[in-house]
Formats: C-alpha cells, structure tokens, sequence
C-alpha cells in the first residue's frame, strides 16, 4: 500500500447529486473507494451520478440513496446501508448544504439584512449546515472509533465570506461547522479518527448559485472538480496526522509532490478571521 493509497475504504457523501458532492463522489469512485451518495430530495440526480461511475472503467461502485441529513433516523440508515452494503465505513464527507439563495435570489448582488429573513430559512439552513453533519458524524464516528481509523471532513467556506454582509444564516452556519471541526477533533485525538474542513477557496458553479446571476460573475465561479485532490489527500495514509486544518482547494498546487501540495493547501493551526481589510474587499 503506497503514501496515498485508499484501497479498502468506503466513504459517504451527503449532497452527492450535484455541484462539490458529485465531484467528490466521482473523485472517490475513480480512486477505487466505494461510495453511499444520498440526496434530501433529488433522486434521479443521484442515481445519474451512480451511472456515472458505473461508466468509468474500473471505478469503485456508488450506491445512490434518498436520505436527508437533518432527520437522525436517516442518518442511521444511510451508516447502516454502508456497513450492510460494503461491510464498513471509512470516511463521512459532510457536503449537504443549503445557501443563500433560500434567502433571495439576488443575493450575490443585494445583500438581504438578518432581520429581513425569515425565521423558517434561519432554521432550514441551519438545520442542513450544522445539524446534519452533526447526526452524521454523531453516527459515524463510534463505527470509525472501533475500527481505529476514520476520516470526517466538513465542507467549509472562506472566512471572509462568514463574515460579509448580507450573508446571514449562511455564514453563521459554516462557522459553527468550524467551531465543531475543531472541537470534534481534539474529542477523537487518540483514536485514529480526524476530523477537518475542507473548502474550493472561493464561490463555485453549484446547485447554491441562482440561474439570475450575471455572466461576469458566473464565468469567475470555480469548477467543483477542485476540490478532489485536497480530498483525496486527506483521505489518504499519508494525512493521518492532520486533524482539526482546514484545506483551502485554490491553493492547491498540482505539480508540486502530495505533501508539499498539502502544506501549501492548508492554513495554520487555530483561529484566523479576516481583518477589516479583507472584510471591505469580501462585500466589494
């Protein structure tokens, strides 16, 4: 078994029918890692991700589930389908997420004020953002625990967007996601199990971004596949040390050996906001 090999492992991917679920579901399946994709509510765009990989020679097989992660008895049954399914559960990618855009739909452009949204969206997006990976990982974790090796990764965002105007209950929500990576991790210190955030570094062509936004800023959104390789890594032997980081996808260099590439990906250890600079610049 090589620094990065994954052989043997099986994952889940919440939210892996579109946008950074389905390039990470698609990234694991070719690495030859088994995948349980789910879906709250879109079943044909998980399936087609499942045909997908069934398409690509030698891909690992992915088994398409309906099941939201804001209801704790379909996060049992999405770990139970992966250890009846393939016998174990390696790694918990906590992708499923709602946006900005059940605030408005302009939301890019016209920044919406927290007391001109409702409560309804308060509580569906934080619902999805924090309490969803929380039952995941809640029911994941003690099979990875037993086991003596896991990977939990939550899909972050950058910090100057928690902290932009307009961006309430999205922001808010990421950052109690980081606050749980970090606590999380240092709950599972000794056991084999990490626990870290992983974000593409800037806003990407998903199912969070409206049909309305203007071409100039959607031809600058970034391709979802970016965010595979810091994965990959992460889920490999060689990052069994790293827990409690966050993996910035942009700053991800190719050409340069995995751990390098990591290094240069990975921002340091501990708490680091953005000052009023970087938070001018966010809302510009």
């Amino acid at each position: 078994m090589t620094g990065e090999s994954r052989e043997g492992r099986v994952a889940i991917v919440t939210g892996g029918g579109r946008g950074l679920g389905r390039a990470m579901v698609l990234g694991l399946a070719r690495a030859g890692v088994p995948v349980v994709a789910t879906a709250a509510r879109e079943r044909q765009e998980v399936e087609a991700v499942a045909a997908e990989a069934a398409a690509l020679q030698g891909a690992a097989p992915v088994l398409p589930l309906l099941a939201d992660a804001t209801r704790e008895a379909d996060c049992d049954r999405t770990v139970d389908t992966a250890l009846q399914r393939f016998g174990r559960l390696d790694i918990l990618v906590n992708n499923a997420g709602r946006g900005m855009k059940y605030v408005s739909p302009t939301f890019m452009t016209e920044p919406t004020r927290f007391w001109e949204t409702s409560s309804e969206v308060w509580r569906l997006v934080m619902e999805t953002n924090v309490t969803g990976p929380f039952l995941m990982a809640r029911r994941a974790a003690p099979v990875m625990v037993r086991a003596g090796w896991g990977r939990i990764v939550n899909i972050s965002m950058n910090r100057e967007t928690m902290a932009r105007r307009g961006f309430s209950p999205y922001g808010p929500s990421k950052a109690a996601l980081e606050s749980a990576t970090i606590i999380w991790s240092r709950d599972l210190e000794g056991s084999g199990v990490t626990v870290n955030a992983l974000l593409p570094g800037g806003a990407t062509r998903t199912g969070m971004i409206p049909d309305g936004v203007p071409e100039p800023v959607r031809s600058g959104l970034l391709d979802p596949v970016i965010i595979v390789p810091p994965l990959l890594w992460l889920v490999s032997p060689e990052a069994d040390s790293v827990t409690g980081r966050r993996l910035v996808a942009t700053r991800w260099a190719p050409g340069l050996p995995s751990r390098e590439a990591a290094a240069a990906a990975m921002e340091p250890a501990g708490w680091s906001w953005p000052d009023q600079a970087s938070a001018a610049r966010a809302k510009s």
